[in-house]
């Protein structure tokens, strides 16, 4: 069963995003202040998507309803246990490109192609998933990589120890460590 837990990772693993306590206990997930994923007491998510995504997510879902604003549809709303946890991951990352500004979309977009010993001057032996999730979030260089504390390079989806080990131990050979 999917969870808030699940929600609150996946949402806050995209750039820039923050989260908000707002009215009768419902938390949102924005980024710079747009308002692209949220879950209410009644733990239904809701996610603003452009229509043709929202009509996907619509026919994937029979519990889904369509969310509008007024008369004007901004997204779907969908119970939080009838989906599971690969198709919330997709979805919020869609409603996150949807909703973050043009240059963030472009560089978390450009995160997905980019190849292990290809991007920077990032070893290939961290492989392809924290490759791409350090791509996403604007640190192509080992200079950009020593800004981060051990901590911050974990908490990105794709980066586990094994590639924090190997990008330290990148960093020593230059005589740099990570942000302590």
């Amino acid at each position: 069963m999917t969870t808030l837990a699940q929600l609150r990772k996946t949402a806050l693993s995209l750039p820039e995003t923050a989260e908000q306590a707002i009215r009768f206990g419902m938390v949102a997930f924005t980024v710079r202040d747009k308002r692209f994923a949220s879950i209410g007491k009644d733990n239904h998510v809701q996610l603003h998507l452009p229509a043709e995504e929202a009509d996907e997510v619509l026919a994937a879902h029979p519990t889904a309803e369509r969310l509008t604003r007024g008369s004007t549809p901004i997204g779907v709303r969908v119970p939080l246990g009838h989906i599971n946890g690969q198709q919330l991951n997709h979805w919020v990352r869609r409603a996150w490109l949807a909703r973050a500004p043009k240059r963030l979309a472009e560089q978390v977009t450009a995160g997905d192609a980019a190849v292990p010993g290809e991007a920077g001057d990032l070893p290939k032996a961290i492989g392809r998933p924290a490759t791409q999730a350090l791509i996403s979030a604007g640190r192509a260089t080992l200079s950009q990589v020593a800004e981060l504390t051990e901590a911050e390079l974990l908490a990105m989806h794709g980066v586990g120890p094994k590639a924090v080990r190997t990008l330290s131990e990148a960093l020593s050979a230059t005589g740099r460590r990570l942000k302590a």
